[in-house]
């Protein structure tokens, strides 16, 4: 039997996609093996965000060759999609797969004899835009990431996505919800809704056809899933409505992600960015009014062309003063084929490196006041398959990551626990448990 091993870079929704991929080899009878053991072909799903992702590739691909020197190496994903020939010079790459072409990969890789040259199936990404395939990750038995949407319509002056995965287009709601039930009938307790630009959901042959509030409202209804969380939702798509209807829904928990970018008016609109902080600001204390305890994490860019001292501390504060519970934060780098990488005043290097660590400090902050903000409170804590030094680890319904003394007979359950002192130094993300009593 020949063996397949995969590596994935980036985003939820590119583990949703391996995931997909790996099913289709086991349909076709290879065998799924870790990375280290020596695969007769390797899968790298890539990413293309940042350069840091591109230089990320290649030292995969080095990796894959130590432990498999003989191996099939295939590179799908988004860095696939914009820089297919740049990737076929990579020294131990056989193919790179486009995004209309990726899952066809068995189709293509049928014969695993070297050629002198990396082999190209990449087409113009016009050709996806009307075609969604649906992906779901399977293999952690306590959540899913189910890809519902896929592409986006967005021009944002700095991101190469709508280049790597075309326009905006979703599955159905029908069928969303059939895999839905499929994912609960697994044993999963958990599905994180996926996609590039999740709040534009229902757009089909270039028409909408559907909003993301019609597919929450189905998805509430599906019996035996116990959680629901969404993944990110752009500022402008996240309505008072689908707010209001979390608050009192029976799945889909507190926690919401949303991309801000900049808490600068003029670099948000040097990003093209659909909405200004003013409504962000909105958002966020809609959220809180109706749910007190509700996580927010935030993503912001430091860096960006134009970005004054002056523009980063605007945004510092507008940061500090949100009521939000962590911050992702990305360093802006300079990306091809984007409107941005042509704009001038960049910010010097070391200059963005200051910011991001400002930023992260900031974070820090916000997490540990929202996990001192939710001691003394009992939750409802989903514990993962996990072992380290004797303790396991789960998240609350508000994404509050806790620490418990291992115990087989929790994992994948849900539990009610008490939530009574953050770990030891440097442990900001750890609450550990008083009290498990049965759901």
């Amino acid at each position: 039997m020949k063996t397949v091993a995969f590596y994935t870079l980036g985003c939820k929704l590119n583990f949703s996609e391996t995931s997909t991929i790996g099913r289709l080899f086991t349909d076709a009878g290879y065998r799924v093996v870790a990375f280290t053991d020596g695969a007769d072909v390797y899968v790298i799903n890539t990413c293309s965000v940042t350069e840091h992702a591109d230089r990320k590739c290649r030292k995969v691909v080095k990796e894959a060759l130590k432990y498999s020197p003989d191996a099939y190496i295939t590179i799908v994903g988004c860095y696939a999609q914009l820089k297919p020939a740049e990737i076929a010079e990579i020294e131990g790459v056989d193919m790179v797969l486009g995004a209309a072409e990726k899952f066809r990969i068995v189709e293509f890789i049928s014969d695993l004899t070297k050629q002198p040259k990396a082999v190209i199936h990449q087409q113009n990404i016009e050709k996806v835009n009307h075609n969604f395939i649906a992906a779901y990750s399977i293999g952690d038995r306590t959540r899913t990431f189910l890809k519902v949407q896929d592409g986006c319509d967005y021009p944002c002056t700095y991101c190469t996505i709508p280049l790597a995965r075309g326009g905006s287009r979703s599955d159905t709601i029908e069928n969303v919800m059939d895999r839905a039930r499929q994912i609960a009938a697994s044993g999963v307790k958990e599905i994180v809704l996926t996609g590039v630009n999740l709040g534009d959901f229902g757009i089909r042959d270039g028409r909408r056809e559907d909003r993301f509030f019609d597919l929450v409202r189905a998805l509430d209804e599906v019996e035996g899933i116990e959680r629901i969380r969404i993944s990110s939702i752009e500022p402008n798509l996240l309505s008072n409505e689908i707010i209001d209807f979390v608050a009192i829904s029976k799945r889909f928990v507190p926690h919401f992600h949303i991309p801000l970018q900049s808490g600068s008016n003029k670099v948000l609109g040097l990003m093209r960015r659909r909405y200004r902080r003013e409504l962000y600001a909105e958002r966020v204390a809609r959220i809180k009014s109706v749910m007190p305890d509700c996580c927010i994490g935030v993503d912001v860019i430091v860096g960006f062309p134009g970005e004054t001292r002056e523009d980063f501390l605007d945004t510092y504060q507008f940061l500090n003063e949100l009521e939000v519970s962590y911050l992702h934060v990305f360093t802006y780098s300079e990306r091809e084929q984007t409107a941005a990488a042509e704009m001038q005043e960049r910010v010097a290097g070391s200059v963005r490196a200051d910011r991001n660590k400002m930023l992260h400090i900031l974070s820090d902050k916000k997490r540990r006041a929202f996990y001192e903000s939710q001691i003394g409170k009992v939750a409802e804590v989903l514990f993962e398959d996990d072992q380290k030094d004797g303790f396991m680890h789960g998240f609350s319904r508000n994404y509050v990551k806790v620490r418990a003394k291992y115990d087989p007979v929790l994992v994948n359950e849900v539990k009610l626990v008490k939530l009574v002192e953050i770990g030891a130094a440097g442990e900001v993300e750890v609450a550990e448990i008083e009290t498990v009593l049965a759901h």
